[in-house]
């Protein structure tokens, strides 16, 4: 468990540089190349999703002024540890202003380390 607590701050460091550097390769050196992702809010009827190629520089250029946290409720392994499920509460501050979800984590451990297969998160509004 403290293994993957070590990758998810490593992951929301990367997270944070990139809203610096307007870069996304650091962040995408955590994902698995089989990464799917989904995103919604309680206006969205059917999540956005999103694969491994998506255009993270365009995101980060998106944000100014912007930090994300993350909060840890839980990490439950599987698949006799080669996966971690983690739940908890993502914030990212926007110029000020806080803007949280409700985040799940997929990782799973592969040849190259602890990589995100897939994210759900759900923007509290």
């Amino acid at each position: 468990m403290e293994e993957i607590q070590g990758v998810l701050d490593e992951y929301f460091s990367a997270w944070n540089e990139g809203f610096k550097s307007k870069d996304g390769e650091g962040i995408r050196g955590f994902m698995s190349r089989d990464f799917a992702g989904y995103w919604a809010h309680s206006e969205i009827k059917k999540p956005d999703s999103y694969g491994y190629d998506y255009d993270l520089d365009a995101v980060l250029r998106q944000m100014d002024d912007a930090r994300k946290s993350f909060e840890t409720v839980s990490i439950t392994t599987r698949k006799e540890g080669v996966e971690c499920l983690v739940l908890g509460r993502e914030t990212n501050l926007i110029q000020g202003v806080p803007y949280s979800a409700e985040c799940m984590f997929v990782w799973r451990k592969e040849q190259d380390g602890w990589k995100l297969v897939r994210e759900y998160i759900e923007l509290e509004r």
